[in-house]
């Protein structure tokens, strides 16, 4: 079994309340979510307007396709243009 693991940091412009910042983060996620079928959630800087920050997994048995679906999902969040990417980081664990 093969599970891999990312984070998305995002830093968040022109965003005056947390309402603002939830409903763009959100949307985030139900998009990947939506076209990948991952686990992903938001993990950090909750009480942040300018920094969000994303987490998800995927598990399958081949290294080569979890690796692929891992960069099309960091692929996916910036294309989405809803936030800048600051850091991403991306771990494959064998098992």
């Amino acid at each position: 079994m093969v599970v891999g693991t990312g984070k998305i940091k995002f830093k968040l412009y022109g965003i005056s309340s947390l309402k603002e910042k939830r409903s763009i983060v959100k949307s985030i996620i139900n998009r990947i979510k939506k076209k990948f079928n991952v686990s992903i959630a938001e993990i950090d800087y909750n009480d942040s307007h300018l920094w969000a920050q994303i987490g998800f997994s995927i598990i399958g048995n081949d290294s080569r396709v979890v690796n692929s679906k891992l960069d099309k999902v960091l692929n996916m969040a910036d294309d989405l243009g809803l936030a800048q990417i600051a850091d991403t980081q991306i771990e494959i664990i064998h098992l």
